[in-house]
């Protein structure tokens, strides 16, 4: 960005941190890559919990969800048995099979 103060392209600057990161030693590396395992580690941590958080809400709504889906099951049902007899109706018996 200081030897190019008037690009203001992302993908111009992009290049030009990946053409200093090849360049770079694993020494000088080193520092960076430390940092992101941490950020991983403290990322991987917090997805975890998540995680839980969302199975225990999951196993708290089983009841409820369990009946809904019975419910939309029960729907279904008596969807297709309503088509089955329109077919019939139709003529349409047969065709197709």
């Amino acid at each position: 960005m200081q030897e190019h103060p008037n690009v203001k392209a992302i993908s111009v600057v992009g290049n030009a941190r990946g053409e200093k990161w090849k360049s770079m030693s694993n020494v000088e590396k080193a520092p960076f890559e430390a940092k992101a395992a941490k950020k991983k580690g403290e990322y991987e941590k917090l997805i975890s919990a998540y995680n839980k958080k969302q199975e225990s809400m999951a196993d708290d709504g089983d009841e409820e969800s369990d009946r809904s889906k019975s419910e939309v099951h029960d729907d279904d049902e008596e969807s297709e048995e309503e088509e089955d007899d329109d077919d019939e109706d139709d003529g349409l018996c047969g065709l197709g099979e």
